[in-house]
C-alpha cells in the first residue's frame, strides 16, 4: 500500500514511516502541507496520513482540498487536539479516523489495518485474487497449500499487481508505487526486483502469473485468461 504520511515533528515522523515501511509498505514522508499538496496533484495514495498542525497548508486544509477533488483514499487525521468539536472538525473535513497524541504505535497500526479493510479488494488481512492470497500480517504469499515469504519491495510489487489485475502497468507507474519520492532506483532496480517475485511465486507455482509486455510494462494475469 502507498502512503502518505505528514508530519512536521522529525521525532514523531520517523517512527511512524519505520512502522509503515516495516508492515511492508511504501511511505512518503514529508514535513510540510505545501509539499504534501503538490505530491497529491501528482500521485496516487491508497492512504493519508495527516497532522493536523503542518506549516504552509494545514492537514485540514490538506484533506478538505483531496476531498474537493473527490479522492477517495482513507485519510487518519493526527493530532493532539483532543476536543470533541476539534475531532468533529476533522472527521467533517473528510478524515475517516482521528487519532489523538501522542500517539501508541501499536494503537496507530491496528488503525492502519482498519482503513485499510475498508478496500473491497481485502477480506480481514487477506488480498486475494482467484486461488492467490497475499497476508498482509505475515507478507507472505499462499496458493494451492504452497506458502513463501516475500522482502517488502516483493511484498508491495505483488499488492500494486494484486490491485492491478490484468492491467498493463508501465515502468513509471510501478516505479512511483513501490518506490518512495525522492528515491532513484538504479536502471535495472525494477528487472531485478520482478526476477526476484518471479522466484518467489514459483514456489506457489504462479510464476508465470507475472508477464512482460514488451516496450511497455508488466501484467498480473491469473491462469485462465492465458486459456481465453
Amino acid at each position: 500500500m502507498r502512503v502518505l504520511l505528514v508530519e512536521d515533528d522529525p521525532k514523531q515522523l520517523m517512527p511512524l514511516q519505520m512502522a509503515l515501511s516495516q508492515a511492508g509498505h511504501s511511505v512518503d514522508g514529508v514535513k510540510d502541507g505545501e509539499t504534501a499538496q503538490w505530491l497529491l496533484s501528482e500521485k496516487e495514495y491508497d492512504l493519508l496520513v495527516l497532522d493536523w498542525m503542518l506549516p504552509r497548508v494545514s492537514g485540514v486544509t490538506l484533506c478538505r482540498q483531496y476531498r474537493a477533488a473527490g479522492k477517495t483514499a482513507p485519510v487518519l487525521m493526527i493530532t493532539a487536539r483532543d476536543t470533541t468539536p476539534e475531532k468533529v472538525t476533522g472527521l467533517d473535513a473528510g478524515a475517516d479516523d482521528y487519532l489523538v497524541k501522542p500517539i501508541d504505535l501499536m494503537e496507530f497500526m491496528a488503525r492502519v489495518r482498519a482503513l485499510r479493510r475498508r478496500s473491497p479488494l481485502w477480506q480481514g488481512d487477506t488480498l486475494s485474487l482467484e486461488d492467490l492470497h497475499l497476508h498482509l500480517d505475515t507478507l507472505t504469499v499462499e496458493r494451492q497449500g504452497a506458502t513463501v515469504s516475500l522482502s517488502s519491495r516483493e511484498f508491495q510489487l505483488l499488492e500494486y499487481f494484486m490491485r492491478h489485475p490484468r492491467q498493463v502497468l508501465t515502468r513509471n507507474q510501478i516505479e512511483q508505487a513501490v518506490w518512495e519520492w525522492g528515491t532513484e532506483p538504479e536502471s535495472n532496480a525494477m528487472t531485478v526486483l520482478v526476477r526476484k517475485l518471479r522466484q518467489r511465486l514459483q514456489t506457489v507455482r504462479a510464476a508465470d502469473w507475472v508477464e512482460s509486455i514488451y516496450g511497455m510494462g508488466y501484467r498480473l494475469t491469473p491462469p485462465e485468461k492465458h486459456k481465453s
